[in-house]
């Protein structure tokens, strides 16, 4: 017969381990009975290396009673696990629980830039005249950048605008003006397009200034073209973007590329003339400038100044944001401050 006490702690181990199983609260805790009870030093593996002490015949039926217990164990144990994993889906599901009766959340909506509200308006109004929008190189040739706009080496004009030279043949551009001479070099007259674009000019940042900034110059070349077409055509673009009321008027000044050259002036916006602090007390603001094209120009991308003639015209397009919008720092347009943009 086995003893009475083997017996007995058979059945108390059997407690002692359905007791814990059905305790576990989460999977964690049931590894941990599984590992107390059946594990390499659970409690069953010690009470099976105790078997050598029994007499032989005794063996055979604690050996089956054990196994039988360890069969139970593992059934209780998946049991148990199947139990806390439903049980952890179902508390789950209910914190992640969505009311759809409740009103939707507004995403917050992005916006243009100011830059590109500016340069898409500007697009739009001379689009609109009949132009075409047209793009270039950043990197551009001396040869663009300045000789083929009747500014030679050692030209004066080379001083008002200082230069990023990547060789001494290659430049970062200084303006979109390049683009008129490659597309005057491809076509034939007539020519009617605007070239937006980045440039670059060596300046320290300040509230009027920056290294990198954009401009619109435009160019017209056809026969019988006049200075009238040119004022006709700036001030219908001026008084699109900033209203029919604003005043507008020509000052002479001087292009290499152009002749007779000017600069247009814009009506203060906020005084209306009189003059303020925003317009310096002037009463008017300077917003690009233009002129006839140079002969020289022409010749250069063999047009015959005899035939055909043609004006052109510039602008910074954070200029012209800046006077649209009252803005008095351009650093501003460029710190991605999202309280400043979400003026706009």
């Amino acid at each position: 017969m086995m003893p009475k006490t083997m017996d007995q702690e058979i059945e108390a181990l059997r407690e002692r381990a359905l007791a814990a199983i059905a305790a576990a609260q989460d999977v964690k805790a049931l590894e941990d009975a599984r590992v107390k009870f059946l594990g390499k030093k659970g409690e069953l593996t010690l009470l099976l290396r105790s078997m050598g002490e029994l007499p032989p015949e005794e063996r055979p039926v604690v050996g089956k009673m054990v196994n039988a217990l360890r069969d139970e164990l593992n059934e209780a144990l998946e049991a148990r696990r199947s139990e806390l994993e439903e049980a952890a889906v179902a508390a789950r599901l209910a914190a992640e629980a969505i009311d759809v009766t409740l009103p939707g959340k507004r995403l917050a909506k992005g916006g243009l830039h100011p830059l590109s509200q500016v340069l898409r308006e500007i697009q739009e109004v001379f689009v609109g005249l009949g132009f075409e929008v047209v793009e270039g190189p950043e990197i551009e040739t001396d040869y663009y950048n300045f000789e083929a706009l009747n500014i030679p080496p050692h030209h004066p004009a080379r001083d008002m605008q200082d230069t990023f030279y990547i060789t001494e043949e290659l430049l970062l551009r200084t303006q979109t003006s390049p683009v008129q001479i490659r597309v005057m070099e491809s076509r034939k007259p007539p020519v009617r397009i605007i070239a937006p674009g980045k440039v670059y000019r060596v300046d320290a940042a300040d509230a009027t200034h920056s290294p990198m900034f954009h401009q619109v110059e435009g160019l017209l070349i056809d026969k019988n073209v006049t200075m009238g077409d040119l004022k006709g055509t700036l001030a219908e673009f001026a008084h699109a973007l900033f209203g029919k009321d604003r005043g507008v008027r020509f000052r002479p000044s001087y292009f290499p590329f152009t002749e007779p050259s000017a600069e247009m002036d814009i009506e203060c916006g906020i005084c209306r003339g009189s003059g303020c602090r925003f317009c310096g007390g002037e009463g008017w603001l300077e917003i690009l400038g233009a002129g006839m094209v140079h002969p020289n120009v022409l010749r250069a991308v063999h047009y015959d100044p005899e035939e055909v003639g043609g004006f052109a015209f510039g602008m910074g397009i954070e200029r012209v944001a800046l006077l649209k919008y009252g803005i008095d720092d351009i650093r501003l347009l460029f710190e991605s401050d999202i309280r400043f943009l979400r003026q706009f």
